[in-house]
């Protein structure tokens, strides 16, 4: 995937959950989306596969919100969230074969078929495509979430837990080894409140030999924390396993700003996938406002240095879709 970023910008696809909802999915308990790795993990391929059909070239798995205290809750043992771990990334790998063999064939003959994965929503040891760029030239992204997703109550969007650099590596460590395990081209350790954590997921993401992607959720100049995002993104110096920084699950007008310090304060390809602009109203659950996702903050972001460009929460296929064709005729 880095020599790809090196070549140009790579599209990154948009929010599971709301894709997921917009099938017809519920998910009101503290797993969230990683719930379906066990109940329904059909719905999974589907969403990772509507993305694919956008023309996501990167696709995050579900596992931002799987963790072993979070499993442990429904009776799941250790063994048991490792193998659902791993089930995340085969699933993804499952999405992009299956939407690739689904171009071909609207291709017609000649179209150079790719690998199938299984069909269903079982998931063996090995879902039929390998690491690298597979069916379609998909990558996926084992999705590393912050400690705050786990507690489900909001913290992910502050950070600060009360918990040391050592304590939080501790519980990333296992969770990253598992997705590891897995093969998947990219770690994304992602929507991170704060530089402890950020250090914390660096430290446990040391020696998995898998690169990784560092993005912090932010407000305007900062850290959800409230330490300014210069400091933040001066953490990746000298860290060669990362070969991407940036911002995810913030306003595409806080990820204008952040786009250029990243580049500038790193020298690293720039990772910006906002969320769509709306907000959450938690006292009516529900979003309020009006999207401000436009694709044509893209040129922009490119200019600056962005080369995985997705969205985040409320991005769907579509905004994808337009956010692809604008990377295509930049």
């Amino acid at each position: 995937m880095a020599e790809a970023l090196a070549r140009g910008p790579v599209v990154l696809d948009g929010g599971l959950s709301n894709q997921l909802a917009a099938q017809g999915c519920d998910l009101p308990d503290d797993l969230w989306s990683a719930r379906l790795l066990v109940d329904d993990p059909a719905q999974i391929v589907a969403a990772h596969a509507a993305y694919v059909r956008a023309g996501a070239r990167v696709l995050i798995t579900a596992s931002y919100q799987a963790s072993y205290q979070g499993f442990a809750r429904r009776g799941l043992g250790r063994s048991q969230v490792d193998a659902l771990l791993r089930r995340s990334v085969h699933l993804a790998r499952q999405a992009a074969a299956e939407a690739g063999a689904e171009a071909t064939t609207r291709a017609g003959p000649g179209g150079g078929a790719g690998p199938h994965g299984p069909g269903g929503s079982g998931v063996g040891a090995d879902a039929g495509v390998g690491p690298g760029a597979g069916a379609g030239g998909v990558w996926v992204a084992g999705s590393v979430g912050p400690y705050g997703a786990m507690l489900a109550d909001g913290s992910e969007y502050r950070g600060r837990y009360g918990l040391s650099v050592r304590e939080l590596t501790e519980f990333h460590r296992p969770r990253i080894a598992a997705l590891a395990a897995a093969r998947p081209d990219a770690l994304a350790l992602e929507t991170v409140p704060d530089v402890d954590e950020a250090e914390a997921m660096l430290r446990a993401a040391e020696g998995c030999d898998v690169p990784v992607w560092l993005s912090y959720s932010v407000q305007r100049n900062r850290t959800r924390a409230g330490q300014p995002l210069e400091q933040a993104l001066a953490l990746v110096a000298g860290h060669d396993q990362v070969i991407a920084v940036g911002v995810n699950c913030c306003t595409p007008a806080d990820a204008d700003d952040a786009v250029r310090l990243a580049a500038r304060v790193t020298g690293k390809p720039v990772v910006v996938y906002p969320n769509s602009g709306e907000e959450w109203d938690a006292t009516a659950h529900d979003w309020r406002g009006r999207s401000t996702f436009d694709p044509a903050r893209v040129a922009a972001w490119r200019t600056h240095g962005a080369r995985l460009i997705g969205g985040c929460c409320r991005v769907g296929p579509g905004h994808i879709a337009e956010l692809a064709l604008a990377v295509g005729d930049g």
